[in-house]
């Protein structure tokens, strides 16, 4: 039940000792503080390194050429690998792949439209590069399976391309020449990250151009949705033991090719980010613990100054419990109004650093979805969830605090504290 009495006790002894009231709640506030500033640029660095990885498929993966590492069948090492049209028919018989695109990379091309022209890599991939690249189309559409049978000479252009090759125009319909060969653009996308100085052309095509020779630089696929990392572990030992076979290379050997597994790597970043908040936590709750120990000891104070008045509420009738809900009560006062100070200034600096990170981002459009830049900082703001658990901890720690002095008054015995001076 309400004591009003009680609580006009509390705030008249606060008021009677405002500065050190003040400094023992400004050390609460502090603490609660550092712990919201420091979850909250935990969250913006996280969401940003997130949002760089779902720019690809999180179940993205590559298989680059490498060279041979061991000896193998009498052959010697440092062999470079070189991939073909055999390692197409290879990945289409492996299990657990969604999609398989080979790319044929010409890296500087030489890319124009009359006085305009710049150098970029053009790429020969299958259609379904786009899920994997997890491509944006801005305008016109993705070279499909159409074009790469045909050999058209078609092309999707960055929006990097578009700048420095279209400044003027609109380029869907026009022709632009890369190297010595007209292609139609019929598609214009961006890439969150930073891909968008690519030209993409039909597989077929690319082919046609370097001679018809024989050749895949890379592969790009992704696993089935759904696969776990031990599942695209097995999807990664059938790749390296089929090429093993079929270029004569240790199944052990690890530099004949490189496979990157994109869910491997979020996983572990996922798990880096799970460790970065528990070390998050457990700093801003020992700034907190500093501040709590503060209350505790201002309170031993406030016991020891009040002993007399204390053992005459004992002689008067004055239960244990009520001493120690009055000592608790005024420890749980002074942090609950520090700490959601703390609480609301902390939340406010967040606002003020997430308004100036957006008004950057803005002023940088290289650093959205048009592409270009890295995100580091996204979005640092303390959820809801972590305010409300930060306001049961305060209730928490102010309990803890007040708990050690409210017993040792409520130990006190009336004739000492009547004697006391």
């Amino acid at each position: 039940m309400f004591d009003l009495d009680k609580w006009q006790e509390i705030f008249s002894t606060m008021r009677k000792n405002k500065l050190r009231t003040v400094l023992t709640a400004f050390s609460v506030a502090w603490g609660i503080f550092i712990l919201i500033v420091l979850l909250g640029s935990g969250n913006g660095l996280q969401n940003a390194i997130m949002l760089n990885f779902e720019n690809d498929a999180t179940n993205y993966m590559s298989v680059d050429c490498g060279r041979t590492s061991m000896e193998y069948n009498g052959l010697k090492k440092n062999r470079y690998i070189q991939f073909d049209n055999r390692d197409i028919d290879l990945l289409e018989q492996v299990d657990g792949l969604a999609t398989i695109s080979p790319i044929i990379s010409m890296w500087s091309s030489s890319v124009s439209n009359g006085s305009h022209y710049g150098s970029f890599s053009t790429r020969g991939v299958y259609p379904s590069i786009e899920v994997s690249e997890n491509l944006k189309i801005k305008s016109g559409r993705f070279i499909n399976d159409t074009d790469v049978r045909l050999k058209r000479k078609v092309a999707t252009i960055g929006t990097d391309v578009v700048k420095t090759v279209f400044p003027d125009s609109d380029p869907i319909g026009q022709y632009v020449k890369i190297n010595n060969s007209l292609f139609l653009v019929v598609g214009v996308y961006s890439d969150a990250e930073w891909d968008n100085r690519n030209v993409y052309i039909p597989f077929s095509t690319a082919r046609m151009l370097r001679g018809g020779r024989n050749e895949v630089s890379w592969f790009q696929m992704t696993t089935s949705p759904g696969n776990t990392v031990e599942q695209n572990k097995e999807v990664e030992n059938q790749i390296r033991k089929r090429m093993a076979a079929l270029h004569q290379f240790h199944p052990d050997d690890r530099s004949a090719v490189y496979i990157y597994d994109g869910l491997e790597d979020y996983e572990d970043t996922q798990k880096l980010f799970n460790g970065i908040s528990i070390f998050i936590w457990m700093i801003g709750i020992g700034t907190l613990i500093s501040g709590i120990v503060g209350v505790s000891n201002i309170m031993m104070i406030v016991v020891k100054e009040r002993t007399r008045e204390i053992g005459v509420r004992k002689a008067l009738g004055a239960r244990p419990g009520s001493v120690v809900s009055l000592v608790i009560s005024e420890a749980v006062t002074i942090t609950t109004i520090a700490g959601y100070f703390g609480m609301v200034f902390g939340v406010f600096v967040m606002e003020v650093v997430d308004y100036i990170n957006d008004q950057i981002i803005a002023s940088r459009p290289e650093t959205t979805d048009a592409g270009g830049d890295m995100l580091m900082f996204l979005n640092p703001n303390a959820d809801l969830g972590i305010a409300i658990g930060a306001v049961v901890l305060l209730i928490i720690c102010g309990t803890i605090a007040g708990l050690i002095p409210a017993l040792k008054a409520a130990r006190i015995k009336p004739i000492e504290a009547l004697r006391y001076e």
